[in-house]
C-alpha cells in the first residue's frame, strides 16, 4: 500500500466511528458530487428535474394497475384501512420506494470505481467517498417519492399518524446498510467484472422475495423468518407500521438491524481500504 493510501487508513481508524468519518470528513466534496450526479441523470431532457417526480408516479401507476386491477391483489386484514384500490396503492408505493433506493445503489455499486477511474490514479482523492455519494443521490430521490407518498395519504386516508415521525431512525440504519455493501461491492466490482451481472439478477429476485407486493401475513408461518434475510424487509414492514398503521416500530428488531448495518459497514470500509491499493492494477 502507498503511503498515501496508508494515511488515509491510519486517519480514519479502524473503530466503527470510521464510518461516519468517512462521510463528515468529506461532507462538502460528497454533497456537491451527489448533487451533480443526480443534475446529470436528466440533464438536456425536455421535461429536466420534474422527472424525478414524474417516474415514480408512472410506476406507481403501473404496478397498481397490474397488481390492484389485472391481479386484484388485496392486503384485507394484515393492512387495516386499506380496503379500496387507492389506499392498497399507497401500500404498495409505501414498499416501492425503499427498493427503488436500495437497487439504485446497489446495481450501481459493482462499477463506482470504473466509472471514476480517474481517480484512482489520484492518490489524495479518497475513493472511500464514492459509495456515499451514490448513497446520497438516491437518498434525494427516496425524499421525494416519500413526499409524493405522504401527499396521496393526506389525500386518501387523512394525516399520517404521529408515528410517522420516527421514519428517520428507520432510514438511517438502512442507509448504513446500503453504503457497507457499496463499499464491497465496489471493490470486487474492481477485481471480477461478472459481479455487476450477478447483482442485477439478485436485486430484482429480492423485490419478489420481499413484502412489497404481498403482504408478509400471506406467508406460511414457517417461511417468515427466512424473509428477514431480506435486507428490505424488515425496514419495508417498519415503515409501513408506523407511517400507515401508527402502530411504534419493532424496538428490539430496529436495534438488531442496526447493529448488523454498522457491523457491515464497518467491515466494508475495512475491506475497502484495505483492497484500494490493488485498484490502479486492474484498470
Amino acid at each position: 500500500m502507498t503511503p498515501a493510501h496508508s494515511s488515509q487508513g491510519a486517519a480514519l481508524g479502524l473503530g466503527p466511528a470510521s464510518i461516519l468519518l468517512s462521510l463528515t470528513r468529506h461532507w462538502h466534496l460528497v454533497r456537491r458530487m451527489a448533487w451533480r450526479d443526480v443534475q446529470a441523470r436528466y440533464r438536456g431532457s425536455l421535461l429536466g428535474g420534474a422527472w424525478t417526480v414524474l417516474v415514480p408516479l408512472i410506476m406507481l401507476s403501473v404496478y397498481t394497475f397490474v397488481f390492484g386491477f389485472v391481479l386484484e391483489m388485496k392486503w384485507g386484514a394484515s393492512m387495516p384501512g386499506t380496503g379500496n384500490r387507492m389506499e392498497s396503492a399507497l401500500v404498495l408505493f409505501s414498499g416501492l420506494i425503499w427498493f427503488w433506493m436500495f437497487a439504485e445503489v446497489i446495481t450501481r455499486a459493482p462499477g463506482l470505481v470504473r466509472e471514476n477511474v480517474n481517480y484512482v490514479t489520484k492518490i489524495v482523492f479518497p475513493l472511500h467517498i464514492l459509495p456515499w455519494v451514490a448513497v446520497l443521490a438516491s437518498l434525494f430521490n427516496f425524499t421525494v417519492s416519500t413526499a409524493i407518498l405522504l401527499i396521496g395519504q393526506v389525500l386518501i386516508m387523512g394525516p399520517p399518524p404521529p408515528t410517522a415521525l420516527l421514519a428517520p431512525l428507520i432510514v438511517a440504519p438502512f442507509v448504513l446498510l446500503q453504503v457497507g455493501l457499496g463499499w464491497f461491492l465496489a471493490s470486487f466490482g474492481m477485481f471480477v467484472r461478472d459481479v455487476g451481472h450477478v447483482v442485477a439478477v439478485g436485486v430484482q429476485a429480492l423485490m419478489f422475495l420481499s413484502p412489497i407486493f404481498y403482504p408478509l401475513e400471506a406467508l406460511p408461518e414457517e417461511v417468515r423468518p427466512y424473509y428477514y434475510l431480506n435486507p428490505l424487509t424488515f425496514v419495508v414492514v417498519q415503515f409501513r407500521r408506523i407511517l400507515l398503521q401508527g402502530e411504534m416500530p419493532d424496538w428490539t428488531g430496529l436495534g438488531l438491524y442496526s447493529l448488523l448495518a454498522v457491523a457491515v459497514a464497518w467491515l466494508g470500509l475495512a475491506w475497502f481500504l484495505k483492497t484500494r491499493k490493488g485498484f490502479a492494477d486492474v484498470i
